[in-house]
């Protein structure tokens, strides 16, 4: 599903630069990656996604490789093929929550907003407990509340990629427990792969293999 080579990155103005010289990941396979804040975790998942892009190096995700598309095509292949649940959720304050997990639909003309995939969103929110809030907006509910509609978002869409960073962060233990066992029930579902930044480690059995970010990546400060 991913296969990383000879990747290279660094932040404009220096200071970070990282360098991953092969990384991959199989169909359906569950990887969480641990590490200290600010070794890169989540910059790999953003190059993996495309949001941003390497000096140097090829990412293909599901046999596309995502390095060589121009912004808008690697924002489409974004919204219809890879779920991400972002560490700040990344919702749209002006939107309601049903809104925001349609997001998606609404910027790419290759996915339909038809009737299954509204029961499947309602069925997403039910099973998060927030079922009962989607025409609330961002600021009327609660950091938890926003956070299970990003992650109803990144799975309504039924993605072969699923890119969690620290998607269950800022819930009790029992809630995290939940989330996680419906981010993997719907990765089966779609025979989704899932990578995940957590610094949880009491999740980690969960996941059929686990990678400290040092393993496979070479960081220096400049």
């Amino acid at each position: 599903m991913i296969e990383v080579r000879d990747l290279t990155f660094g932040y404009a103005g220096g200071g970070f630069r990282m360098r991953v010289p092969e990384f991959s990941l199989a169909e359906g396979e569950r990887v969480a990656i641990v590490g200290p804040s600010g070794s890169g975790k989540t910059t790999l998942l953003n190059l993996i996604a495309g949001i941003l892009t390497p000096e140097a190096g090829r990412i293909e995700v599901g046999g596309t490789e995502v390095t060589g598309m121009s912004d808008g095509d690697r924002r489409r292949f974004r919204a219809s093929r890879i779920g991400f649940v972002f560490q700040d959720f990344a919702l749209l304050d002006y939107l309601s929550a049903r809104q925001n997990i349609f997001y998606p639909y609404r910027i790419t003309p290759a996915l339909t907003l038809d009737a299954a995939a509204k029961e499947r969103a309602q069925r997403l929110a039910d099973a998060c407990g927030i079922g009962d809030k989607l025409d609330r907006h961002p600021a009327a509910l609660s950091q938890g509340e926003q956070q299970r509609v990003a992650i109803c978002r990144a799975l309504v869409t039924q993605p072969g990629l699923i890119l969690s960073d620290e998607a269950t962060g800022n819930l009790d233990p029992a809630s995290k427990a939940r989330i996680l066992d419906l981010l993997f029930e719907q990765a089966a579902e779609a025979g989704a792969a899932v990578l995940a930044v957590t610094h949880d480690h009491e999740l980690l059995p969960r996941f059929g293999r686990v990678l400290d970010f040092a393993q496979f990546r070479e960081a220096e400060e400049a």
